[in-house]
């Protein structure tokens, strides 16, 4: 009994194993190819199996596609919520070193949900999440006194301001490296807030 339960565990664990290392392969294509241009035949090739194992586990390539991008959207946040930090500036340095390796895969994303089924609602969750977080992470950093007005424009703004939209327009089509994208940031940010921390250095 015990050496079929272990068989069967194995087993288990061998399949679980087969099915991380396709999303793996499916997730390097998809961060420089487009979707419509991702094969399951490469795919299955990149990950060892063979194109049948892929659809048997996942069903499709949109099936595959959602399923990637759910793994990812999870490991998203759980990076976000370790970038949330003491002081503003620190905050946004562990923002942007997020960004450096998910920004691109983020936007790319949303770009082409409404290419794959179902991946549009799992987007739109994506953009829930990143609202909340700001809202959650700089809310202690706001003036107390402001109106509910103005208390909501700044929510805005920070939003805005840290979507991977802005970072990209900074580091991507301004050719900032790293640490200017970060300073450029924070210089936007501090004015927003009340209890602003050290100025970037």
């Amino acid at each position: 009994m015990k050496t079929r339960t272990y068989r069967m565990s194995a087993r288990a664990d061998a399949a679980e194993s087969t099915a991380e290392r396709i999303v793996d392969a499916m997730l390097a294509r998809l961060r420089t190819t487009p979707y419509e241009r991702v094969r399951l035949e490469d795919v299955a090739s990149d990950a060892g199996v063979t194109v049948q194992t892929v659809i048997r586990r996942f069903g499709s390539k949109p099936g595959l596609m959602t399923t990637t991008v759910e793994r990812e959207l999870a490991r998203i946040a759980a990076t976000r919520e370790a970038a949330a930090r003491s002081t503003p500036t620190e905050t946004i340095r562990a923002l942007v070193a997020h960004y450096e390796e998910y920004g691109l895969l983020i936007l790319k994303t949303y770009a082409e949900a409404p290419l794959v089924p179902g991946l549009a609602d799992i987007a739109g969750r994506g953009r829930a999440y990143h609202v909340d977080w700001c809202r959650r992470t700089f809310a202690p950093h706001l003036d107390p006194e402001l109106d509910e007005a103005t208390r909501a424009r700044r929510s805005a703004q920070i939003v805005a301001l840290c979507d991977a939209t802005t970072w990209r327009v900074l580091r991507i089509d301004g050719d900032l490296d790293p640490g200017a994208t970060e300073r450029a940031l924070t210089e936007m940010l501090l004015p927003l807030l009340h209890r602003t921390g050290p100025s970037p250095s």
